[in-house]
């Protein structure tokens, strides 16, 4: 089973992507957008060229668990992808994935203005990683 992971930010979509065993999570691109009409065009292209399954999309909880603005309408565009692509949507929770990233990319070594063109597919890769291997272990 293939799914597509998912950072929802308000002007860009981090996207990862599992591998068929839905073992490994990759990280895929960053779409820039100015509107969902556009946004869910562009991610049509994807769930056609790379065969989905279903999406597992990051759910920006506050640190305490409870429901974020940013989770509410995060949980608005949930609902979008299923009904355009008529798919399951897992929510998964990413608290801290982008600070997890950006502590990924220090690490590495990466210039700052070369972080900020990366952070949103490496975070999308660390929220569908975790599905994937929670989603083993319970299995």
């Amino acid at each position: 089973m293939v799914f597509l992971g998912l950072d929802l930010g308000s002007k860009t979509l981090g996207v990862s992507i599992s591998d068929r065993t839905s073992t490994i999570a990759t990280s895929l691109n960053v779409i820039r957008y100015g509107n969902y009409d556009e946004l869910m065009d562009e991610l049509e292209k994807i769930v056609i060229l790379r065969h989905v399954d279903a999406f597992v999309l990051g759910n920006p909880l506050n640190l305490d668990g409870s429901i974020s603005k940013r989770s509410e309408i995060t949980f608005e565009f949930k609902k979008l992808l299923e009904e355009r692509f008529k798919k399951e949507v897992f929510m998964q929770d990413e608290r801290l994935s982008t600070v997890e990233a950006e502590r990924m990319l220090i690490s590495n070594d990466t210039k700052r203005k070369n972080r900020k063109k990366v952070i949103d597919k490496i975070a999308a890769t660390i929220i569908l990683q975790g599905f994937l291997d929670r989603r083993s272990y319970e299995k």
